[in-house]
């Protein structure tokens, strides 16, 4: 397995160590760069993302609406990914389940356990919903919502950054990769698991959730906009991580619309009172199939998508490796 190459000759340190010196000597090595950015990330596999919004959003899962049989083929499919790339799950099964207004519903969760003694307690969740709307009235003889940028986009993306911290092996904080079902129903995956979580006393530091993030913006400086932008710190941290372009901006039909509580980020949010927000793509002029028939893949781009994962792994790694986030007033922007 791969480990992430630091450019203070790190990669040589760690060949003569132990697995348990390997960690101690990354970490030194961590304290010491300056910039996040000087660490060199493993590369989103685009065909991989490309696979994963295809099959999801395939005409077989008919849409993938709650307690149907199409969703029940997503979730099997999202339990296998993770087990094929070495993730355990969470709490002993994939498999979250919750009632949705009396359908069976289930998330799907995995789980990264942190290395570092002090911060392996702490969780950051990185999230999306993989559920969708099923069948609707017939347009041009196509009734299936096949939900392929909302949100099989948020969910490959999701898959993406997973593999990346598998690769890595390195994480001081836990992570939990939560894809939820049921957010079409209002958010109940999310509420599910957050007050799980809550219950079970976990230490839920930061919510990163990616929605809709199938097609490129337009005419922005940023690659993506992030709800609730003034409610924290979270865009500064991810821009300072990135030294190659502006990751995240603000979007003020996000503020308009409200959409900092309209996705499963928000939950987090109310639960644990830590920075909780969405990554999005749709900025209201680039995709005109939203809970329509036409959302299928041709309207995704996964070579944007794969872009997206690879600007956001360094604020990613640094949150997860001990960043700290901070809530400010304007929660609701």
């Amino acid at each position: 397995m791969k480990k992430i190459i630091f450019l203070l000759s790190t990669a040589a340190i760690l060949a003569s160590c132990s697995s348990t010196k390997k960690i101690d000597t990354v970490s030194k090595a961590m304290d010491n760069v300056e910039k996040i950015n000087e660490l060199k990330f493993p590369k989103v596999n685009a065909i991989q993302i490309a696979q994963d919004v295809a099959f999801l959003a395939s005409d077989d899962l008919k849409g993938r609406d709650t307690g149907s049989e199409g969703i029940e083929k997503a979730a099997a499919y999202l339990s296998e990914r993770f087990q094929e790339m070495g993730i355990a799950s969470y709490k002993g099964a994939y498999l979250d389940n919750f009632d949705a207004k009396g359908k069976k519903a289930f998330n799907v969760v995995a789980m990264i356990p942190g290395s570092d003694k002090a911060l392996k307690d702490e969780v950051v969740v990185i999230g999306a919903h993989y559920d969708h709307i099923g069948i609707l009235q017939a347009v041009a003889g196509d009734s299936i919502a096949n939900g392929a940028n909302d949100n099989a986009t948020g969910t490959a993306s999701v898959l993406a950054l997973a593999a990346n911290f598998q690769e890595i092996d390195f994480n001081r904080r836990t992570v939990v990769f939560a894809l939820f079902s049921a957010e079409e129903k209002g958010l109940l995956g999310s509420k599910h698991l957050a007050n799980r979580m809550k219950e079970e006393g976990e230490n839920v530091v930061a919510m990163l959730n990616f929605e809709m993030t199938g097609t490129p913006m337009v005419n922005r400086p940023y690659i993506a906009y992030l709800t609730g932008h003034d409610g924290s710190n979270m865009a500064a941290v991810f821009n300072d991580a990135n030294i190659n372009r502006v990751v995240t901006g603000k979007l003020d039909q996000a503020a308009k619309f409200n959409l900092f509580k309209r996705s499963d980020n928000y939950p987090f949010f109310e639960a644990f009172n830590v920075p909780s927000q969405t990554f999005s793509t749709f900025d209201f002029t680039n995709f005109d199939h939203y809970h329509k028939v036409g959302d299928d893949t041709t309207q995704v781009n996964t070579d944007h998508m794969a872009q997206l994962v690879n600007a956001v792994m360094p604020g990613v790694f640094s949150v997860v490796n001990g960043k700290k986030l901070k809530l400010t007033p304007a929660t609701n922007e």
